[in-house]
């Protein structure tokens, strides 16, 4: 059988695997990445968080991005019954970027990819990982090409980007529940012609049902007058409008009067998608000379935004740390890796946790919130998890007094 060698594996071209290419070939390591698809692919995922155009500065993909022509966006909206409000995340806690970009993710990933071929990353497109051994000295991967040839892989380091394909999850059984309730997201692209004045194209709104305080909405404005609309409940909640996912997904929108109007003129030109019980966790991120990267380690909920940041952040993170394992450091990475990580998606979690139970609606609803907060809590939104002069994040805990003050 033949076989193909590189100092770093990596499986998928997607944001973490691509980020972690780019940023392994600054460092002179020869990197190999194998991915399952063909780019372009349709992905969502398509609203970016601040904090990540200083992980694309750090990794010299910004560039490459703001000359794509994305949507520039400057904030978040959220509805619920008739109520409104907006978070400018230029008006935040944190230092760094207070903007970021809407973006197709077919067009952002692909730019991504060659960003990192470009860096002289080795992208193997419609190769699919068959079997993995981590119980050698190094990483060996079994894989099929495009043309059915089985080859193997060899590298002195592995990381899983694949998010959802969830590779060395399955393969090593490290999946464990993820203390979510199964829900479900349907979506798709229309040409929206949102009524000139009606709603901020800078900006992502999220809109709560009106009778449903766990059901929500996301439209995601792009460029080019299209945008990305869906709605995320618990699987049971959308059985009836599941026969037809095109119609479900129109009737839902419907149901709410903001949108409804917002819409009212909108091509549904694209037929919708769902995917179902998307959270995921593992029992651990790390391994003998292996590392999980962004959704492939654990994936909270997409209500903000926050899968693309995680992805970047745990690149950023785990990067340095194998140039320093390949350069024969010992490297802990539970505390090096694992754990910082999670410190950010503690944060994420609690604030994902309050939006289902309806108190974080409450509190950025609330008709006289205290400027302070509201800039901290901005900051969340804006991607800033990791930021531990941020008392929401140093104690993710804080939110759910808030949340009891603002019941109050």
């Amino acid at each position: 059988m033949n076989r193909v060698d590189a100092d770093v594996l990596i499986i998928g071209a997607g944001p973490a695997g691509s980020m972690a290419a780019a940023l392994l070939r600054k460092q002179g390591l020869s990197v190999v990445i194998l991915e399952k698809e063909h780019f372009p692919r349709f992905s969502i995922g398509e609203s970016l968080l601040p904090q990540s155009l200083g992980l694309l500065e750090e990794a010299g993909m910004l560039k490459a991005v703001v000359e794509a022509g994305f949507q520039y966006k400057n904030g978040a909206a959220f509805s619920r019954k008739g109520r409104r409000t907006e978070f400018d995340f230029r008006d935040k806690f944190s230092e760094g970027w207070g903007c970021a970009y809407q973006v197709q993710r077919a067009t952002f990933d692909k730019v991504l990819a060659d960003e990192a071929s470009r860096a002289g990353a080795e992208i193997r497109y419609g190769h699919e990982i068959t079997a993995v051994d981590v119980a050698g000295g190094s990483p060996r991967l079994s894989v099929n090409g495009p043309d059915g040839k089985a080859y193997e892989v060899a590298g002195r380091f592995l990381l899983d980007a694949c998010g959802f394909g969830r590779t060395l999850q399955r393969m090593l059984k490290l999946e464990t529940p993820s203390g979510f309730p199964s829900r479900r997201a349907m979506f798709t692209h229309i040409e929206d012609r949102l009524p000139t004045g009606t709603f901020d194209r800078n900006k992502i709104l999220v809109t709560v049902h009106p009778k449903h305080v766990d059901v929500w909405y996301w439209l995601i404005p792009f460029s080019n007058g299209r945008c990305s609309v869906g709605v995320v409940a618990e699987a049971p909640f959308l059985e009836k409008y599941s026969a037809d996912l095109t119609a479900g997904l129109k009737a839902l929108h419907s149901e709410d009067a903001l949108l409804a109007d917002m819409l009212k003129d909108a091509v549904w030109d694209t037929p919708a998608r769902a995917i179902t019980g998307y959270s995921c966790n593992v029992s651990s991120l790390w391994g003998k000379n292996f590392a999980l990267l962004g959704n492939a380690g654990e994936f909270l909920d997409p209500v903000f935004s926050s899968g693309v940041t995680i992805a970047f952040k745990s690149a950023s993170l785990a990067a340095p740390l194998i140039v320093r394992q390949l350069k024969g450091e010992t490297v802990d990475w539970d505390a090096a890796y694992a754990r910082p990580l999670k410190k950010g998606v503690d944060a994420f979690r609690a604030f994902v946790e309050s939006w289902y139970r309806g108190g974080f609606q409450d509190v950025i609803l609330h008709p006289k919130p205290d400027p302070s907060m509201r800039k901290m809590i901005c900051s969340v939104l804006a991607g800033y998890a990791w930021d531990q002069t941020n008392p929401f994040v140093a104690e993710p805990r804080r939110l759910a007094l808030l949340e009891e003050l603002c019941a109050v």
